[in-house]
């Protein structure tokens, strides 16, 4: 974007790379919204768990004439290294790209192992990725993903009802973790992405919001995980073009004052709270089941950015890929 108050563009960390601060995932609006937001700055196109053929469409019509100002990331859950390849490949066909510019490694709650992380490390080699990221669950697992040089950048839950990644996950990103522009300091340290921004909406349902608390807008929450220094990108997957954009509004209105942080940490604790008893979500009701038995920095279950792609779920059984269709 080209404002000057709102949210500028970021460094993702060991990466180099210079991101909007608000990404797009796969799983939601149409080819013309995806090339709108391009042409409004956002850069950053997930191709996630959930692949819309809309969105590929759009990633290959834009590529035709502006892959370099595009960051395109690819996600892969297959736990078979001989699997790692095609699994990207597959991806960056449909994309009608050479090569993702990030190859991200979903869902390992422990560090991969060696052959994986040697297959994803070939997959750089080869020139079909520039760069690796890696997601997890659990938060005292980032210290180790965050202290090894393999990984240009993290993926982490943190929304106003989870803000467990302040305490548990940022601060082990040390003297780098303040954002600097294009500067050193940002290349000491892994890039930060954010998700699940809105809770999955539940931080805009009327019906969780804390009595006397006015409800958060979109916009809003994703602001609240943009205002903290150690994030750069805050991934959005906006179903509707109004939801997009009011996503995009937050790169407009830029970062929350304290008192706005506040505010939004009270209605987050309040709905994280009443999800618990009367969230109209099956997912979430779950999900806080589950943290919530297993304590601080315990393993968190699977996000909806981590349900599986169907050629991931085949990956990962040790069926070929090959010819897998949209």
């Amino acid at each position: 974007m080209t404002n000057r108050s709102g949210f500028q563009k970021a460094t993702l960390g060991r990466t180099g790379l210079r991101v909007s601060r608000l990404g797009l995932a796969s799983n939601g609006v149409c080819r013309r919204d995806v090339e709108w937001a391009v042409d409004q700055g956002i850069n950053y196109l997930y191709w996630g768990s959930l692949r819309r053929p809309d969105f590929g469409a759009a990633v290959r019509h834009l590529a035709r004439s502006r892959r370099a100002e595009l960051v395109v990331v690819v996600q892969t859950y297959t736990r078979v290294a001989a699997l790692v390849r095609p699994s990207v490949e597959v991806a960056l066909r449909r994309l009608g790209l050479d090569h993702a510019d990030v190859l991200l490694l979903g869902w390992w709650n422990e560090p991969p192992d060696a052959r994986i992380l040697d297959a994803a490390r070939r997959v750089c080699e080869a020139g079909k990725a520039r760069h690796l990221m890696i997601s997890c669950h659990q938060r005292a697992t980032f210290q180790r993903y965050i202290a090894d040089p393999t990984y240009g950048a993290i993926m982490v839950r943190y929304n106003a009802a989870h803000p467990g990644a302040e305490a548990e996950v940022f601060p082990h990103l040390g003297a780098g973790a303040a954002r600097s522009g294009a500067g050193v300091s940002a290349l000491l340290r892994p890039g930060v992405v954010a998700y699940t921004a809105t809770r999955w909406g539940a931080l805009l349902d009327p019906r969780l919001i804390p009595p006397g608390e006015r409800a958060p807008r979109g916009s809003d929450c994703y602001r609240f995980a943009l205002t903290h220094p150690a994030v750069d990108i805050a991934l959005c997957g906006a179903k509707t073009t109004d939801e997009l954009r009011e996503a995009l509004a937050a790169l407009e209105r830029g970062p929350m004052s304290a008192e706005e942080l506040a505010w939004m940490k009270r209605v987050g604790a309040g709905v994280r709270t009443a999800s618990a008893s009367r969230s109209g979500n099956p997912l979430i009701y779950l999900l806080d089941r589950w943290t919530r038995a297993e304590g601080p920095g315990g393993p968190a279950a699977p996000e909806p950015h981590e349900t599986l792609s169907d050629e991931d779920r085949r990956a990962m059984n040790g069926v070929p890929v090959n010819g897998m269709h949209d």
